[in-house]
């Protein structure tokens, strides 16, 4: 059987960083994998503009702070006029947590915690993320807006609103999961939801100066209360509490009420923060009173906890694959009969309120 040439189409890739070190590091690293070829480099956006038009690459790597023009202005300009899947590398520090978040905001599909200490060391540690994440974005669903921010919704935030003399009596718990693309996805889900929504709980796959970052940025977007979690945290009305990054999150029970515990424990599914494990616990302890969500993401990590809450009596939905910037985690989900809906991002929050408040 012969193979087709689409088959044997490789991956092209631009590395585009103010560093010659992580330049070469970078392409070195991309270049050992058989489906990936690097097509040129650039030291800043102004040599990439050119580069992206002449190269035509089908994955950029993107550097945040570079001279000339910073990573987010590019970016944005970049989702304007020539849309491609963009994998952000920003400094692990809390100046690159936030501007990673921006940069996610405005389209790019995941991105690599580069080390702020033996950078050079860092990065050829890196190895297998690297090129794990180049390979995801080269299938990646980029779809934007003419202001450069991805278009996932059209509902206006918070156009949901509950009747406070309909809110049901016994404790709901809101419990999403989602990986790469989760935290745009995520964040237009929040968005639109009121203030006195039932507790929330999330599980996004991201280092820990990451996740400290997004509840921030989530924290200014919504009508909710939205913190990074703590061990002893209580489920609230009103409340998101996202799981730490490389720290599992599980509900607990005590008496009528529900809490968080935050834990290292072994890696689930390769990853930590793990969605099964989060899902599984609210499955043990929340039961029908549970409202489940898997979002975009790549691998399965979710899957069988959502489908766990399903048979404990939750309702579950996961995301269509139209809207989904990567169609892994909510495709398992659904081959598992895991899913009582599949929806389309826009309409995930109001299908949630409909079956929570």
């Amino acid at each position: 059987m012969k193979t087709s040439p689409a088959a044997n189409k490789k991956i092209r890739v631009l590395v585009i960083d103010d560093s010659a070190v992580i330049r070469h590091l970078v392409a070195e690293i991309l270049s050992q994998a058989d489906d990936i070829e690097v097509v040129g480099t650039a030291q800043d956006p102004v040599f990439a503009a050119t580069k992206i038009r002449n190269l035509h690459p089908d994955v950029i790597t993107l550097d945040v702070e570079m001279p000339r023009m910073d990573g987010l202005t590019f970016l944005a300009e970049l989702m304007k006029t020539d849309p491609l899947p963009v994998v952000m590398i920003s400094a692990l520090t809390q100046r690159g947590g936030e501007t990673t978040i921006r940069a996610l905001e405005l389209g790019a599909v995941d991105f690599i915690a580069k080390p702020s200490i033996d950078v050079s060391k860092g990065i050829a540690d890196l190895e297998s993320e690297i090129i794990s994440k180049v390979r995801t974005a080269s299938k990646a669903r980029i779809r934007v807006k003419s202001n450069g921010k991805r278009t996932v919704a059209s509902t206006p935030p918070g156009a949901f609103q509950l009747d406070p003399g309909r809110m049901s009596t016994t404790d709901k718990i809101i419990a999403i999961g989602a990986s790469t693309g989760g935290t745009e996805a995520i964040t237009e889900v929040i968005a639109e939801l009121p203030g006195a929504t039932p507790g929330i709980v999330i599980v996004q796959h991201m280092p820990p100066v990451f996740t400290r970052s997004f509840a921030e940025r989530l924290n200014s977007l919504s009508r909710m209360d939205v913190k990074e979690a703590q061990t002893g945290n209580r489920v609230l009305r009103g409340t998101v509490l996202i799981a730490p990054g490389n720290r599992h999150m599980t509900i607990r029970r005590n008496g009528a009420l529900y809490y968080v515990d935050i834990s290292d424990g072994p890696l689930v599914n390769f990853v930590r923060p793990s969605v099964d494990l989060l899902f599984s616990s609210v499955a043990r302890y929340v039961g029908k009173n549970a409202v489940g969500v898997i979002l975009t993401g790549m691998g399965e990590d979710g899957a069988r906890g959502l489908r766990e809450m399903k048979e404990a009596g939750a309702f579950t939905i996961a995301q269509d694959e139209a809207s989904s910037v990567v169609f892994g985690m909510p495709r398992r989900a659904i081959e598992l009969n895991a899913a009582d809906r599949v929806l389309s991002l826009e309409s995930i929050a109001g299908e949630v309120l409909k079956k929570c408040c």
